[in-house]
């Protein structure tokens, strides 16, 4: 594969304006679907219900006792082993009546059980409700973590490389949060916590595809070759492809295991993260590569001086000689 991708001259960036169009779209079918749903759809950590440990007589099928779970209306709720392989818990969202109050959804949950097992072997240990109020709590510290992750990155990529790279980095980074969750209004995936701990690795694994490919083009601008940002954003994706197709394919094979075989509890996740792969790769190429060339043309590093970098211009600006400090493609 690598002597296949060796010094591929792929004009990358050229497409942007067809790839920005597609990708506006799909956030703009997702922001649809998130109005016509009134929302996303949310687990019990965040809109409350209640927890239900169940302790049988010997060990039963889990795939038996989702069913009979979804039977009694419960579609969606987590089974978790407790312990022993006797012992699980049941996490349900309750129905809601015309009154607005919350059934008793921890008999609800034992009537089914005691049906299909029988009373004698089934016996309900403890149950628990979860308020709305650590619902509220945890949805605004999942946001506050998403929040101070992006001022992180911004902070360190603008230390290591400058501020350019990094307000590229991070628009392209918000991208890859919108285009997800329009994924997640598309798909009505449960978004639970396990949810938010695949958006902030998709954040992560988005960020490390572009700073490599950024670290590349720093590498390209030291070496003063008299070429426009335009051409080394393209040559320094050329650079990084093999690595990139080897990376994204190991990460895919991996993901998808886990969405065909690892089970439902897991399956949202596995969605994300698979989802994350195509649009952090898309992210790193088409939107903070053209970011970076806008930046540059409208605030060029030599403040006297007029970079010819944009997406549109660039590659034709007349290239000059310039030094390792000099902004490529400025005049």
């Amino acid at each position: 594969m690598l002597r296949i991708l060796h010094d591929t001259r792929y004009d990358f960036i050229k497409p942007w304006r067809i790839a920005i169009g597609v990708t506006v779209a799909f956030i703009a079918t997702g922001l649809i679907f998130l109005g016509v749903h009134h929302g996303l759809n949310r687990s019990i950590e965040f809109t409350g219900g209640t927890l239900v440990q169940a302790e049988f007589a010997k060990k039963p099928d889990v795939g038996e006792l989702r069913n009979t779970i979804d039977a009694a209306g419960f579609r969606g709720a987590e089974i978790q082993q407790f312990g022993s392989d006797t012992s699980y818990t049941i996490r349900a969202a309750g129905h809601q009546t015309t009154g607005g109050k919350v059934e008793n959804t921890a008999t609800e949950i034992q009537t089914a059980l005691e049906q299909k097992y029988g009373k004698s072997s089934v016996h309900i240990a403890r149950t628990e409700i979860v308020g709305p109020r650590v619902g509220d709590e945890l949805s605004r510290n999942a946001m506050i973590a998403i929040v101070i992750s992006l001022g992180i990155t911004l902070l360190y990529l603008a230390f290591r490389f400058e501020w350019r790279f990094g307000v590229a980095a991070v628009i392209a980074t918000a991208h890859d949060l919108l285009s997800t969750l329009a994924f997640l209004a598309i798909m009505r995936l449960e978004v639970s916590l396990t949810v938010v701990a695949a958006l902030l690795t998709v954040i992560g694994y988005s960020l490390n595809d572009t700073i490599i490919i950024f670290d590349r083009v720093r590498e390209n601008l030291k070496k003063a070759r008299p070429e426009p940002l335009y051409d080394v954003l393209n040559r320094s994706i050329n650079e990084t492809l093999p690595r990139s197709i080897l990376t994204h394919v190991t990460v895919a094979a991996a993901t998808l295991s886990l969405l065909l075989f690892a089970g439902e509890v897991i399956r949202p996740f596995s969605w994300i993260m698979l989802f994350g792969i195509v649009t952090g790769t898309f992210s790193s190429i088409y939107i903070a590569g053209p970011v970076l060339l806008w930046i540059e043309r409208r605030w060029p590093r030599n403040a006297g001086g007029k970079a010819g970098s944009s997406p549109s211009s660039a590659k034709s600006a007349p290239p000059r000689p310039t030094s390792p400090r000099t902004p490529v493609g400025a005049r």
